[in-house]
């Protein structure tokens, strides 16, 4: 194993996009750090995008991800021997066969459906959306409404493909450090999911935090810095 300390690299997920982690990254001074572009549009083909980031980045690497972004690295990391851990944001963390729709239909109290819009892509079936109206309350109901608002205009669609595509292979998880931290107000995966998700993972490390939305890396930057800097440290980084 490789004594250089690991690269950071964060993936977000649906209706969100690389810049969601700017809070995050400024209080993650001091180490190597990398916000990929996730494309949103395939299981397989965001995960082998955010493996081409990997092999650019070489060396080690931690993966973070949030929402959707969960099931992007779990699929990335699987059999590439420079992941070192793995931190879930408000996060699927799926097993094998499981999709973000699944895991998130699993348990009740996910309201995110009632707030989508859809529309074709040229490339066959739908990409999805939250509507503008919404997108405060529904995704980063304790981030300020300036900042909601602009998340809600920069927001990236994600296909229904992709949120129906299942993890393939044995996932990642199963084999590699892993941390979670999310949020027990989350509207878009209901807390008992990411509880239920974390407590098989078996994780080095666990953080539910009250009144936390699913934008969490928005509005509580500062908890998932701290949880990625034990992820770092725990890996002897």
């Amino acid at each position: 194993m490789s004594d250089q300390r690991p690269t950071i690299i964060l993936v977000h997920g649906a209706f969100a996009e690389s810049a969601s982690w700017n809070g995050v990254i400024e209080r993650l001074g001091g180490y190597d750090v990398v916000a990929a572009a996730n494309p949103l549009r395939s299981l397989p083909g965001d995960a082998a995008y955010v493996a081409d980031v990997m092999r650019g980045v070489g060396g080690p690497v931690i993966l973070v991800g949030h929402s959707y972004g969960g099931m992007v690295i779990t699929q990335a990391a699987g059999d590439n021997p420079s992941v070192r851990a793995l931190v879930y944001v408000n996060a699927f963390a799926p097993d094998t066969g499981e999709s973000a729709l699944s895991l998130s239909g699993q348990f009740p109290g996910s309201t995110l459906a009632d707030t989508l819009v859809q529309y074709p892509v040229s490339t066959g079936g739908n990409e999805v959306a939250i509507g503008q109206d919404a997108y405060h309350r529904q995704f980063a109901a304790d981030a300020s409404a300036d900042a909601a608002a602009l998340m809600a205009r920069t927001q990236r669609p994600i296909t229904e493909q992709a949120l129906n595509d299942g993890l393939t292979g044995d996932p990642a998880w199963r084999s590699l450090p892993t941390w979670f931290v999310f949020g027990d107000a989350d509207m878009n995966i209901p807390v008992a999911a990411h509880r239920f998700m974390a407590e098989r993972a078996k994780p080095q490390g666990q953080r539910e935090l009250p009144g936390g939305s699913h934008a969490m890396a928005v509005a509580r930057p500062s908890e998932v810095a701290e949880t990625i800097i034990e992820a770092v440290r725990g890996v002897g980084g």
